[in-house]
């Protein structure tokens, strides 16, 4: 069971954009950094483990090319073996930063004009990254998707050549399995069914998509076989986060509900099996952003459209 802990105020509501709310545990700071995208800026909130909020910052997209102001896209912690960045995308291009959002270490201008390709070609870029300073180098272009990306989903590999370690998914459906390495390699495509699916997690060799019709369905990574459909929602889905400690999923929806679901292997036949574990209602709230607060699934936060605070529950 889950109880509603002390909120914590943002200066405006979140965007209606899919997966809006980024989270970055320090637990050796005792503190917890939240992202909101909210039009052309993005709120950084950095709060104690009551709630209590103890610093805000705002970052704003850079205008690049263009004649109307750039509204951003996503706001993300990008957590590498040896840094973490913070990324601002928006439809004039890529900004990342230090961690708490103090120095921007990189820009990168998508096509100019107003209406940039560099946005919806369904192109996924790779960037390499130093262990400090601004020397980042675009190093690749991926070319699976053929519709605008919607989400992008790694979890670390684990030395065998055959792991995959990267989905993307896009506006169609599609999802796209990669191992990543000096050059990225596609390993299977999981085709659409009709409907978007706006976010994707990977846990263990298993992806977890979550789509526009409010199903949730979990695939084998590395052959795209079906191992569960749940119809999980009322409506479309708009979040997924995983606990990857405790193997626990978490899906958010427009039917105003967050789901929390358990995720094991069977040891007989190797399939991903699901147990539910919570479902919260957040009343007459346009959810549109749920994320796990900590690596155990033991706290979790929501953001709503037209909703100036970030809620936040507790495992009782």
């Amino acid at each position: 069971m889950f109880r509603r802990e002390r909120s914590i105020p943002l200066r405006g509501s979140a965007a209606a954009l899919c997966n809006n709310l980024s989270v970055l545990q320090l637990p050796s700071r005792n503190l917890t950094h939240f992202g909101v995208v909210h039009g052309p800026s993005a709120q950084l909130v950095s709060a104690a483990p009551e709630g209590v909020p103890l610093a805000q910052r705002q970052l704003h997209a850079k205008e690049g090319a263009g004649v109307s102001p750039p509204l951003i896209t996503q706001v993300h912690w990008c957590v590498l073996p040896f840094r973490v960045l913070l990324v601002l995308t928006s439809h004039r291009g890529i900004q990342m930063y230090e961690s708490d959002g103090s120095v921007m270490v990189y820009w990168h201008a998508l096509d100019s004009g107003d209406a940039s390709p560099g946005t919806w070609s369904g192109q996924i870029l790779v960037f390499d990254i130093p262990a400090k300073g601004p020397n980042i180098v675009l190093s690749e272009e991926l070319a699976g998707h053929q519709t605008p990306v919607t989400d992008i989903a790694t979890e670390p590999a684990q030395g065998q050549d055959y792991v995959a370690d990267m989905v993307t998914a896009d506006d169609s459906g599609l999802l796209c399995v990669w191992r990543s390495g000096p050059e990225f390699k596609l390993l299977t495509r999981i085709p659409g069914f009709g409907v978007p699916c706006p976010s994707v997690q990977l846990w263990h060799g298993t992806v977890a998509a979550g789509y526009g019709d409010g199903q949730v369905r979990l695939y084998e990574a590395s052959t795209g076989t079906l191992h569960v459909q749940i119809s999980a929602h009322a409506r479309a889905i708009c979040a997924l986060d995983l606990a990857p400690e405790a193997g626990k999923l978490l899906s958010a929806a427009e039917d105003t509900f967050v789901h929390i679901w358990k995720l094991s292997r069977s040891p007989e036949s190797g399939y991903t099996e699901v147990e539910h574990c919570h479902g919260e209602c957040v009343p007459d709230t346009q959810v549109c952003g749920a994320r796990f607060c900590d690596p155990s699934g033991s706290s979790f936060a929501v953001t709503g459209y037209d909703l100036a605070e970030i809620l936040r529950f507790s495992s009782v």
